[in-house]
């Protein structure tokens, strides 16, 4: 069996679209439908239920689907294996990353990794939170960064770190000259929030339900960069994570505010489950865990 014809099958099944299956394979729709037939008349039997849209498995289909399966995670282990006999760091890491961790830390990051396996080569894709999960789930990413990760029964989740959050304000906002914050002291301030179907969104939301805070959201984002441009540009706060305005705060740009209630953005690493990682995507998992804590603010 040919394994590039396997991952073409699992990934049509997955995406369960014969176009999105041939995309992530970078063939055509009409190649990869052609494949399906050749296959269907060499086994003598229909793997595809096209009466349905979308097309279901019949049971044939759905044990070649399993074969699939099986036989690509065994080219893992085998993948893996070899890599360790040979004592070497080859082969091509593949990650997926939030906007906030890719754009503030993986240019060290690539950096550091070629610096030490210079026959590795790391793939990046910065992306929103819920196409990290895709890419993963569909082996199109072997590792996935973002923040509070939920762990699934086909995903892993390995804790990471966590980041103290603090309110972004501009240096002229009265707010600035504080040396911290009282939730309390928020009411009524004009916020920049992030989209309502982000996780960090719910969570700056409970957090303020909590603390019995009512902010005036004037707008919402769905990326970091996009929060800390309008905060520095205007006249309103947020609430971020300290360390990804390091930058920010050194040119003068925004000002990090502690709050006297804690707060925290927690960050993990996803993975499908039974993943066996090449030496190369250890190596770099090695990497990450070594990335220093939590930023102190004051």
């Amino acid at each position: 069996m040919d394994f590039a014809h396997c991952k073409l099958f699992k990934d049509i099944v997955q995406a369960r679209s014969v176009s999105r299956g041939a995309a992530q394979n970078r063939i055509s729709q009409s190649a990869a439908s052609q494949h399906i037939q050749e296959l269907e008349h060499h086994l003598g039997v229909a793997l595809l239920d096209r009466s349905t849209r979308p097309f279901m498995l019949t049971p044939a289909g759905r044990l070649y689907y399993e074969l699939c399966r099986e036989l690509l995670h065994r080219k893992e282990e085998f993948d893996a294996a070899l890599d360790r006999l040979k004592g070497e760091v080859e082969g091509t890491v593949r990650v997926a990353s939030i906007y906030s961790v890719g754009l503030s830390e993986m240019s060290h990051l690539k950096d550091e990794f070629s610096r030490r396996y210079p026959n590795a080569h790391l793939e990046v894709e910065y992306l929103r939170p819920d196409k990290v999960y895709e890419m993963v789930l569909a082996d199109r990413a072997d590792l996935g960064l973002v923040s509070y990760p939920e762990a699934t029964r086909q995903l892993a989740v390995r804790p990471w770190r966590q980041e103290e959050m603090v309110v972004a304000a501009s240096p002229a906002h009265p707010l600035a000259r504080r040396a911290a914050l009282k939730p309390a002291d928020l009411s009524g301030q004009e916020f920049v929030g992030f989209d309502e179907e982000l996780p960090i969104r719910r969570k700056i939301d409970h957090f303020l339900r909590d603390q019995g805070v009512a902010v005036n959201i004037t707008m919402h984002f769905d990326n970091i960069e996009m929060v800390k441009e309008a905060v520095a540009l205007g006249a309103a706060i947020s609430i971020l994570p300290a360390r990804v305005m390091q930058s920010d705060v050194r040119e003068g740009r925004l000002v990090g505010i502690p709050m006297e209630a804690a707060l925290v953005r927690p960050l993990g690493i996803v993975h499908r489950r039974r993943k066996k990682f090449n030496r190369a995507t250890q190596c770099f998992l090695e990497l990450l865990e070594e990335q220093p804590g939590p930023v102190a603010t004051g």
